[in-house]
């Protein structure tokens, strides 16, 4: 028989615990320079990134970082601004345009501590000069509702930011710029992480025309008019202004994964890790492995399927869900009560999608619960509705803040 939903929680909870500031930041931690210590950032780990840096750096240390709502943490030096994820807005911008005078004023011997971790892109929302907050609201609305992968939404972010896209270190010169990730993006490019506001961007050619064709997504006509207009590009990443601004990634997916390994090993189980960097529609992953899980019951193994990245959800219910619960509702049903599976799939941030749970955890019972409740698994999927379906039979993972953010979280144990 399967392992109760307690080992699932103890792995999840490793995963967090492994990918907190507070372990993963002081061995990156730069030396203190002759000059003035200013921080910066953005992202649900900002607020406990800078609890971190105020204790590394003592008391000369100023400076400004923005998290989503319910986020803030108490900080003494570092001031912690609330503001709108995963649809951004005013004070994200009063943020943004904040952080950017800040920065404007330092000299070669001052220091720029950049703090970013997932959920920046959002944060940080600093329109360019002829588009609104508007602007930024509907084009990231029309992004999240079709599916379009993390790497897609910030590409298209970065160009319409007067912050993103290297601006912010560009600003900063002649200071020396020092950024620490949490990256919750696959392949932890630190041009993707928070649309990379210290990271310069090559010349586009057509990847904006593809993205938009390929979702068939029209575009507020002020942020098509500025595609066209070629103007106000990010910066390039030979700009001298770059020329000492420097990017660590100090935890990321795959160290989460490795962290939940251990403790699925010592409980008995063989840790199959699938990566940190999985991407695609979460119903059609689940699918995926839920026929790798029913053949390792085959092979009569307890295994531990591990993986992470982030899968997407094209909307076209009505329903209230997000990327982890549809994976989920998805996997239950290929599952079909399979007696020697269970599983649990959350985002390590605490939020899943925009609702108010961190993910779900399914039992060889959840199908026959949500029978039971009058729950149709089937039609809830099709109307996007997993967050109802796990809702009702107490499925669903409620974590609160987590302060970090490396992206998705999922197990299936075998056994």
């Amino acid at each position: 028989m399967v392992a109760s939903s307690d080992l699932l929680r103890k792995l999840f909870n490793e995963a967090i615990s492994r990918t907190q500031p507070k372990v993963c930041m002081p061995p990156h931690m730069p030396e203190r320079p002759p000059g003035r210590v200013v921080v910066v950032g953005a992202g649900k780990a900002a607020a406990a990134m800078a609890q971190v840096t105020e204790a590394q750096f003592g008391p000369n240390v100023e400076g400004l970082v923005v998290t989503r709502y319910g986020y803030g943490l108490s900080t003494e030096l570092i001031e912690v601004v609330e503001a709108g994820h995963p649809l951004p807005d005013a004070a994200g911008e009063k943020a943004a345009r904040r952080m950017m005078a800040m920065v404007s004023r330092l000299g070669e011997d001052d220091l720029v501590c950049c703090l970013l971790s997932g959920g920046g892109s959002a944060l940080l929302a600093l329109p360019l000069p002829g588009l609104s907050m508007e602007d930024k609201r509907q084009t990231t609305s029309l992004l999240l509702d079709c599916g379009a992968t993390i790497s897609e939404i910030n590409l298209i972010r970065k160009q319409l930011s007067a912050i993103k896209g290297g601006r912010l270190a560009a600003a900063a010169a002649p200071a020396r710029v020092v950024t620490l990730m949490i990256s919750d993006v696959p392949g932890d490019d630190p041009a993707v992480i928070a649309s990379g506001p210290t990271v310069g961007h090559p010349p586009l050619g057509t990847e904006i025309k593809e993205i938009l064709s390929k979702y068939r997504i029209s575009l507020p006509p002020s942020v098509s008019r500025h595609f066209h207009s070629n103007e106000n590009r990010p910066i390039a990443p030979e700009d001298n202004r770059l020329s000492r601004v420097s990017h660590v990634i100090i935890a990321n997916a795959d160290q989460a994964l490795e962290a939940a390994a251990i403790v699925a090993q010592e409980a008995g189980y063989q840790p199959l890790i699938l990566g940190g960097g999985i991407e695609g529609e979460s119903r059609t992953v689940a699918l995926e492995h839920a026929e790798m899980a029913l053949s390792m019951v085959e092979r009569g193994r307890k295994t531990a399927i591990l993986s992470g990245g982030e899968t997407t959800v094209t909307v076209s219910g009505t329903g209230r869900g997000g990327p982890n619960t549809e994976y989920m509702l998805s996997l239950c049903l290929a599952l079909n009560s399979n007696e020697y599976i269970a599983a649990l799939a959350c985002d390590t941030d605490g939020i899943d999608g925009s609702e108010d749970n961190a993910g779900a955890i399914i039992s060889p019972n959840s199908l026959s619960q949500m029978q039971y409740a009058g729950i149709d698994p089937h039609a809830c999927l099709a109307n996007n509705d997993s967050y109802g379906a796990f809702e009702a039979v107490g499925g669903l993972i409620n974590t609160g803040p987590t302060y970090t953010n490396v992206n998705d979280f999922r197990v299936i144990l075998i056994g």
